[in-house]
């Protein structure tokens, strides 16, 4: 796969993925953790499919063999699906994914940690300017007591870098480390809401928005990031699907008239700004596949 392929699969990704702050906004009832149940379990089978399909016909087995960094992997994934569930079930969708953009320069920091990809200046730059837009989000959202949703939507990102960088790394099947991770998923869902003594039978429009959304715009973007992460870097796989957290606000303002806060807005600016900074730089040469 040529570099230019990964760029479009993971631009391909982001575009399924700004669409779940909308249908979001559809569910009624259901709580975080009966949404995680649900949306999990209908992104598994989609998952396991397509590892049949794209010839591992022992799904279960090559989960099995994802070693200590696919768990890891997983893991992460339980804090990027749960944590964004809550952060937009608790706040904007904009204060949401504005937070979720602090995922680029987590992932370039963990990637130069544990994978020794090199790290430009400027994408040092760019992180100290995306943080200083994080803090002027978390603050507003400490005065509106938003603090919890903006908490879960920076664990969501950590969550997602982790995850990536586990891609990254290699040594097991990208699509099982997803796979596994959407098994961690429905059970951390199912005993979420045993602990809070949240139903997970909910009204049936809550449950298939929930599972529609796993199973095409969740499990969709998951294929497509993933095959994308064989040829692309993990700092700048984050940093590409940033696409959604400039479509989703678009979205939920347009269809439904959410506005956004002025500190979110500020904040934003910044983090955006971080993220063209980071972006503005000569792209990569050569880039060594995972």
């Amino acid at each position: 796969m040529r570099y230019g392929t990964g760029v479009v699969l993971v631009f391909g990704a982001a575009l399924l993925w700004s669409l779940q702050g909308l249908i979001f906004r559809q569910i009624a009832e259901a709580t975080p953790w009966t949404i995680l149940f649900w949306r999990s379990l209908a992104m598994v089978p989609v998952i396991a499919l397509f590892l049949v399909w794209t010839g591992t016909p022992r799904a279960l087995s090559a989960v099995m063999r994802v070693g200590l960094a696919g768990v890891l992997g997983a893991m992460g994934l339980i804090f990027a699906f749960g944590g964004a569930i809550y952060a937009i079930q608790s706040t904007t969708i904009a204060n949401a994914v504005f937070l979720f953009s602090a995922s680029p320069f987590l992932a370039a920091l963990l990637g130069w940690i544990l994978l020794g990809e090199h790290v430009r200046p400027r994408t040092w730059g760019s992180i100290a300017v995306a943080v200083a837009g994080i803090a002027i989000m978390v603050q507003g959202g400490l005065d509106r007591g938003a603090l919890p949703g903006n908490i879960a939507a920076l664990s969501s990102a950590a969550g997602f870098a982790l995850f990536t960088v586990m891609l990254r790394r290699g040594g097991a099947q990208p699509m099982a480390i997803v796979l596994l991770g959407g098994i961690f998923s429905v059970v951390a869902g199912g005993l979420g809401a045993l602990w809070m003594a949240a139903p997970l039978i909910v009204p049936a429009t809550d449950i298939g928005w929930a599972m529609g959304m796993g199973a095409v715009t969740l499990a969709g973007g998951m294929i497509l990031y993933t095959i994308g992460s064989r040829v692309v870097p993990a700092a700048e796989l984050t940093l590409i699907s940033l696409l959604e957290v400039m479509l989703a606000p678009l979205l939920v303002w347009l269809v439904i008239g959410e506005t956004v806060a002025q500190a979110t807005l500020i904040g934003g600016i910044f983090v955006l700004a971080a993220v063209l900074m980071n972006a503005s730089g000569r792209p990569r040469k050569e880039v060594a596949p995972a």
